[in-house]
């Protein structure tokens, strides 16, 4: 790995300042009633540094989609046996725990399910990776990269994330939503 040269270094503290600014004040008071210019000068730079690093006010919150993305590929890709679906459970159980055990998440799932903007933006975000996972999944069953099922498979499981991030028991959750998806899957790649 290659260590990162200063101004590098420089731009990932600004940003990391920044998204932890955000963080605090929309905890604290909530979205809705933080304004950017709060942010910016909460982080110690401007308006036009804070867009910058960030394009819109909600993406102050939601900072990881290229690692998500990647991610759910590799899970695809290096599945270690496991069929797809159920790779995606263990990671999405994983993930969930992972969540879970963070002292603010409680309140950070209760931030964005209470505020209209932001369950919209996390959704929309979150679905953006339908195309990369349905590509890695046509490309691991030898399927055409505009296969039908490939697509479906990709949004379905994708969606499951709320539906199990809404349950107490979200592992019996994930069993459950990515055993229909198992069978489901099974019985159609058998013809």
């Amino acid at each position: 790995m290659t260590e990162l040269g200063r101004r590098e270094r420089k731009k990932l503290q600004t940003r990391q300042s920044i998204a932890e600014a955000a963080l605090r004040l929309f905890l604290d008071r909530g979205f809705d009633d933080v304004g950017v210019k709060e942010i910016a000068d909460t982080a110690d730079v401007s308006v036009t540094t804070l867009f910058k690093h960030f394009p819109s006010k909600e993406a102050l919150l939601f900072d990881e989609d290229e690692e998500q993305e990647s991610a759910l590929v590799q899970v695809v890709r290096n599945r270690e046996g496991r069929s797809i679906p159920m790779a995606l459970r263990d990671h999405f159980v994983q993930a969930a725990e992972g969540h879970a055990g963070h002292p603010q998440f409680e309140v950070f799932q209760r931030l964005v399910l209470e505020t209209p903007a932001l369950r919209e933006y996390g959704h929309r975000m979150w679905t953006r990776h339908q195309d990369a996972l349905a590509r890695a999944i046509a490309e691991e069953t030898g399927a055409p990269p505009d296969d039908v099922r490939c697509a479906a498979l990709a949004r379905f499981a994708l969606d499951a994330r709320d539906v199990i991030f809404d349950r107490p028991d979200r592992a019996r959750a994930a069993d459950e939503v990515f055993g229909l998806l198992e069978h489901g899957w099974a019985g159609d790649r058998q013809r």
